[in-house]
């Protein structure tokens, strides 16, 4: 039985892999990456982000502040769950496919909350310094976006990972039943 692909959550992980892969080598670049540094230029919308939030900028790489890395890693992780999912989904068709992108989304999602929450615990240390507007549009929108979609895929495939286990469970009961 092949897994219900859905172009959102295939979209999704296609269109963000490439992006988490530039965001990723920004973090383990640095500072190379940064405003002055010698491959700056590839990353040149960073020299507004890093003032934005910090945990991007001089003040968080100066400080050996190992969180941007840390998630950035974790970012790695995810996003070769989400081609593997991919893969998995669309070429092999593989059932089990929605339980590595259910995992990969999890992943996003608790990321996201948790550096959503770092910024509450903290008074916002990384990117309280900002005016609302620079904050809503630099900031909220787009980390918002990583709260929003990967709760509707945990959804998504949650709910077929549900149907999965009921259908089976189903199966076991009928087939222990006429075993007896």
């Amino acid at each position: 039985m092949a897994p219900n692909t859905y172009t959102i959550v295939s979209l999704w992980f296609l269109l963000t892999a490439p992006v988490i892969i530039w965001d990723a080598t920004y973090c383990f670049f640095r500072p190379r990456s940064m405003l002055g540094g010698d491959l700056h230029w590839i990353w040149k919308p960073y020299e507004l982000y890093q003032e934005v939030d910090y945990v991007y900028g001089v003040r968080s790489y100066e400080s050996g502040d190992g969180f941007t890395n840390a998630q950035s890693f974790l970012n790695v992780v995810e996003t070769g769950l989400n081609l593997l999912y991919l893969y998995l989904a669309h070429v092999t068709k593989l059932p089990s496919a929605s339980v590595v992108g259910f995992a990969s989304v999890v992943m996003t999602l608790s990321k996201t909350v948790l550096y959503w929450l770092q910024e509450y615990y903290c008074g916002g240390c990384s990117v309280g310094h900002n005016d609302f507007q620079t904050l809503f549009v630099y900031w909220i929108i787009p980390n918002g976006l990583w709260l929003v979609v990967p709760t509707y895929i945990i959804y998504a495939l949650g709910k077929d990972i549900a149907a999965s286990m009921n259908v089976a469970a189903s199966v076991e009961k009928k087939a222990s039943g006429k075993a007896q």
